[in-house]
């Protein structure tokens, strides 16, 4: 049975963030500052290990919940010297004030509750657009959905690359339709994107 599918918003790498309401920044930067002081093992490491940058080179991108606590990991990461960018790894659970508060400190963000499928995996896939046509080389991936889409749009461009055509997008499951019609139009734009990013994970 075919199904519709909405629209996935534009790909557009040079997107700095997109939140909800960057007005809510400054109460989720208020929470954060709380939740700093209920989370002591993250801010002992950056106590003890922020001089030394053991994350300098690593550019991390994060499909996990963008909650308030996310953001103490993603500004420890950060500490470390991580380069970082990050989505939801699901459609409802996004705190809005944590993202606008993330996005507000020139962290490249990509979630607000109550995303449709389509901006979802749109966030996901924008999430792993680092500047200059560099690629993430880790992944902090809660429930394997960033995995996925690598590995899906790498096997697409082994499909592409033995046959000189594309695999069908797939007509029995609504969401994987939705992953096939954007790992099209990320092929369109970038045909290599995903052998690239295997290259460095």
């Amino acid at each position: 049975m075919a199904v519709a599918v909405k629209e996935i918003p534009k790909l557009d790498a040079g997107l700095p963030y997109k939140v909800a309401d960057l007005n809510l920044a400054e109460w989720g930067r208020k929470e954060i500052i709380m939740a700093e002081k209920e989370m002591p093992g993250l801010m002992a490491v950056r106590e003890q290990y922020a001089a030394q940058q053991p994350l300098r080179g690593a550019r991390v991108m994060g499909s996990l919940h963008m909650t308030i606590q996310t953001a103490v990991l993603i500004e420890t990461l950060q500490a470390l010297g991580a380069d970082v960018r990050w989505a939801s790894c699901n459609i409802f659970s996004t705190q809005d004030h944590a993202a606008a508060a993330i996005a507000a400190k020139g962290t490249p963000v990509f979630a607000w509750k109550g995303e449709t499928l389509e901006e979802y995996w749109w966030c996901t896939y924008q999430a792993m657009c680092f500047p200059e046509g560099k690629t993430l080389n880790m992944v902090v991936d809660d429930g394997g959905d960033a995995t996925l889409l690598i590995h899906r749009g790498y096997q697409l461009e082994e499909h592409f690359a033995r046959t000189g055509k594309l695999p069908e997008i797939c007509t029995d499951n609504a969401e994987i339709r939705i992953v096939d019609t954007l790992l099209h139009r990320v092929h369109a734009e970038n045909p290599q994107c995903w052998h690239n990013i295997v290259e460095n994970w």
